[in-house]
């Protein structure tokens, strides 16, 4: 029985391909990881719940780290660490900003935050899910493992950020209406 790896191995053209898209999608993200650091301070300063400040603060270092094994993988494929604009971060970000800068400061706007925080954590576990995949199929074991190490950091970030929410934000800021 032969396996999707055997037939990447065996079909050069599609192996080059899905290569090709791995180290595209590594460049995206890489870029949002660099977005992200300057996004989640803005989120932190815009946040009064001391549990979702120490979350944050908690995943701005992670994400820091997060962009140094980013640069691990690309050096363990033998390419270039580089950014291209990753369009859906981008738009997730503002997203943040728009309701940061649509809600009075209080509960109200954290669970905002939580909420543009959770979707910016759904596409990455999304996203870091799929590169550990390529990875694996083209053979780049170091690759996956620092890929696989980050998804499971995002999605800890995520289950933290649902805890806080269910535990008293959303239900504070459902006493505001």
């Amino acid at each position: 029985m032969s396996t999707i790896s055997d037939y990447f191995k065996s079909n050069s053209d599609v192996a080059q391909g899905l290569r090709e898209l791995f180290v595209d999608e590594l460049k995206d993200i890489y870029w949002a990881e660099k977005a992200l650091t300057k996004a989640i301070p803005k989120m932190i300063d815009n946040a009064t719940s001391s549990d979702l400040i120490q979350a944050l603060t908690k995943h701005l270092g992670e994400t820091e780290n997060q962009i140094t094994r980013l640069e691990r993988v690309f050096s363990s494929i033998g390419e270039e660490a580089e950014t291209k604009k990753c369009q859906a971060t981008a738009g997730l970000i503002e997203e943040a900003e728009e309701i940061m800068d649509s809600t009075e400061k209080g509960v109200v706007r954290d669970a905002g935050i939580i909420s543009a925080a959770q979707k910016v954590e759904h596409y990455e576990i999304a996203t870091y899910g799929t590169l550990r995949t390529f990875a694996q199929t083209l053979g780049e074991h170091e690759a996956m493992t620092l890929l696989q190490e980050t998804l499971y950091e995002e999605k800890g970030a995520d289950h933290k950020l649902t805890e806080i929410a269910e535990s008293h934000i959303n239900a504070e800021a459902a006493d505001m209406a």
